[in-house]
């Protein structure tokens, strides 16, 4: 059982253009389509559709559409209901996967409901696998208004010293301030999950565009987060695949180029890939490999579409294992050839 949070969670309505958006201009759409969304929601989805048992924890009155959209995909939910309705969201995607997203704040969460909210998740993870604490926590997405940055460092060690060794592993993938601020108090996480962006903002290392430049540097950005007591780093760099670190090695993935048609929700659906394979007993390569093969699929569906496990190919993935020396000050980094044992 993999359990998510989404404190900030959307109905994420997509609109397709038939043609390039036109600032100021009347444009047709050629499709519409609405989803729930919030990127915890997204990997719950994701796991859902591939067969994985999920459950979505978030705040929202039962008959909210963003509840109704859960319902309707068969995704299990354990919803704190609120006064106020969720926040919508808009997404314009262009023929060439060029996606234009606006994101509005959401509904304020008060210190008693994210206090209730916190109470809700650790009875869910307790609930799940009849009475085992979950295999997995992801805590993802943005805060609400306000949420203490450091919202994601207090729920983790709640869950913690709550299960003690038993504690499910715990994933997070933000950005901004609660990526920051889930890093506070020791709070580090088995696995964190940046773009490009999200790693220089939090190492410092680089830039974006240097990053995904050079995969070397980025792993050396990563393995500061693992100095710093991080599991695991699975660091998405948009065409130039995906990185996997940990303490005993990093990976590269790369795949062909697919047709993007909308890239709302990718990441969301890599780390799906990455847990899907986790939870199957995959080594550290395999869940790499099905991480950029989720998200691949995810890019090729228009709108928020989540792929199922048939939807994604694996086969196309190439991993290559990056060998690291203990001191990683340096660049001299070399690349070992795709080998079976990887798999």
């Amino acid at each position: 059982m993999i359990v998510t949070l989404t404190v900030n969670p959307s109905l994420d309505r997509t609109v397709e253009l038939p043609g390039t958006l036109v600032r100021g201009a009347v444009q047709r759409a050629a499709a519409i389509s609405q989803d729930p969304g919030g990127k915890g929601v997204n990997v719950s989805r994701a796991l859902t559709a591939s067969g994985v048992e999920s459950i979505a924890v978030l705040p929202g009155a039962d008959n909210d559409p963003v509840m109704a959209g859960l319902r309707s995909a068969g995704v299990s939910y354990a919803n704190l209901p609120i006064a106020a309705a969720l926040r919508s969201n808009i997404t314009l995607t262009e023929p060439d996967g060029t996606t234009t997203k606006i994101n509005v704040p959401g509904p304020p969460l008060d210190a008693s409901e994210q206090e209730a909210l916190i109470s809700l998740l650790l009875n869910t993870c307790a609930a799940s696998d009849g009475g085992a604490p979950a295999s997995w926590l992801v805590l993802a997405g943005s805060l609400p208004p306000g949420a203490s940055p450091d919202l994601y460092a207090l729920v983790s060690h709640a869950v913690r010293r709550h299960f003690g060794s038993t504690a499910p592993r715990i994933a997070i993938d933000s950005s901004g301030p609660p990526l920051l601020g889930a890093l506070m108090h020791d709070a580090t996480p088995d696995l964190l999950k940046p773009n490009a962006e999200e790693l220089a903002e939090v190492t410092g290392i680089g830039s974006e565009e240097e990053l995904e430049a050079d995969p070397v540097l980025a792993v050396v950005a990563a393995r500061s987060l693992i100095a710093r007591g991080v599991g695991a780093v699975l660091a998405t760099l948009g065409p130039k695949g995906a990185l996997l670190i940990t303490a005993e090695g990093a990976w590269q993935a790369t795949r062909p180029p697919v047709e993007a048609r909308s890239t709302v929700g990718a990441g969301d659906s890599s780390l799906a890939g990455y847990l899907l394979a986790n939870v199957s007993g995959a080594p550290p390569a395999g869940c790499l490999r099905q991480a950029v093969a989720h998200g691949a699929a995810a890019a090729s569906l228009p709108g928020t579409t989540i792929p199922t496990l048939a939807q994604t190919d694996p086969s196309a993935v190439t991993v290559t294992e990056i060998a690291v020396p203990a001191d990683v000050s340096g660049t001299e980094f070399t690349r070992a050839a795709p080998t079976k044992e990887e798999d």
